[in-house]
């Protein structure tokens, strides 16, 4: 099921947002995401890692894990991942597998996929599937508009596109 993007939604896609400039700054994918509880306090907090060389280090993969050791199967499931891009395959599954709740994302894998293509860049090595597929049962909204062409901004940087060209 997807749903729409509320205000507070977008308030913590911002915070993702500037979590996946901060990854960038320190040398790593321009990903960030966030766990929060169904009451709204941020629980959890990560950006990418990959820099190091292990693939896996995504934030999303970090906040399910997280998630296992310190919650409750039904806080698990009332909490909300924001990301500042969808979650990958790998994450998605992590997300189902723990039982977190709703997906709600500043871009999607699909955007990605084309800036990539429209940088005449190489995909990922992982199929770029919506959420939905690998885990039909959550909750997701997304992308925003104006938080993906932030994200975008970033893609750019981090593969070394000039501004003009990643338009």
């Amino acid at each position: 099921m997807t749903t729409s993007l509320t205000a507070t939604d977008r308030a913590h896609l911002a915070r993702c947002v500037d979590l996946a400039r901060e990854a960038l700054e320190d040398g790593d994918e321009p990903f960030g995401s966030l766990l929060v509880g169904a009451d709204g306090t941020e629980l959890f907090a990560d950006r990418n890692r990959v820099s190091g060389g292990d693939a896996t280090q995504h934030p999303e993969f970090a906040i399910a894990r997280w998630a296992a050791m310190h919650l409750s199967p039904q806080e698990r499931a009332r909490a909300t991942v924001y990301t500042s891009g969808e979650h990958c395959p790998m994450c998605a599954a992590a997300h189902a597998w723990v039982g977190l709740g709703r997906i709600v994302y500043a871009s999607s894998s699909a955007q990605l996929s084309s800036w990539l293509a429209q940088w005449g860049l190489p995909a990922g090595p992982v199929a770029p599937l919506p959420i939905q597929t690998i885990a039909p049962g959550i909750e997701v909204a997304g992308p925003d508009d104006e938080l993906s062409a932030q994200v975008r901004a970033l893609q750019a940087r981090a593969r070394g596109i000039d501004s003009a060209q990643s338009r």
